[in-house]
């Protein structure tokens, strides 16, 4: 019998992150074009190569300056969140980033929230779709889901995106 989480099936016993979608399944193109509009370069890493900038390895994303690294087998929530990262900071900052870019909770949190309205305008991924694959990740919030964070419990982020002149699910 598999287990379904979130309308991904497993194998007994196997990690709930291996459902999570990769780049390689909606391509670089259209994250390549996204990232664009908000002055960030992706570049495409070759499989097997390390991630420059990676924070945790394997096969998260890397940020340096205004370019986000990543593979094929990177997770599509990693790739937004180091991007999302770089968007939330001002532009002079951005070119002084490497490898690590939080500057606070307040700045992790509008991250995270913004992961998932970008999300929204990635065709092949979707918002629901990222809050899924990063409740399988692991990411963890007091309401229990990454969902239930983003509908309720969200106001700081939604405020300090709005500061910035960054989009919110309001604005979506």
């Amino acid at each position: 019998m598999n287990d379904t989480i979130a309308g991904a099936v497993t194998a007994p016993g196997a990690d709930p992150a291996d459902g999570v979608l990769r780049v390689g399944e909606i391509g670089f193109d259209e994250p390549r074009t996204l990232l664009a509009r908000h002055g960030l370069t992706l570049v495409a890493v070759a499989d097997g190569e390390p991630i420059p900038g990676s924070f945790w390895g394997d096969t998260e994303a890397g940020i340096i300056g205004t370019t986000v690294y990543a593979r094929a087998d990177t997770p599509v929530h990693s790739l937004l969140h180091e991007a999302c990262h770089l968007i939330v900071l001002p532009e002079e900052k951005r070119a002084l980033v490497h490898t690590d870019a939080t500057d606070s909770i307040e700045e992790e949190d509008a991250t995270c929230y913004l992961q998932i309205v970008l999300a929204g305008q990635l065709p092949s991924v979707g918002s629901l779709r990222l809050m899924e694959d990063m409740d399988r990740w692991g990411y963890t919030y007091r309401l229990g889901s990454t969902r239930a964070w983003f509908e309720q419990d969200a106001p700081e982020a939604q405020a300090f995106l709005r500061a910035r002149g960054l989009p919110t699910a309001a604005d979506s």
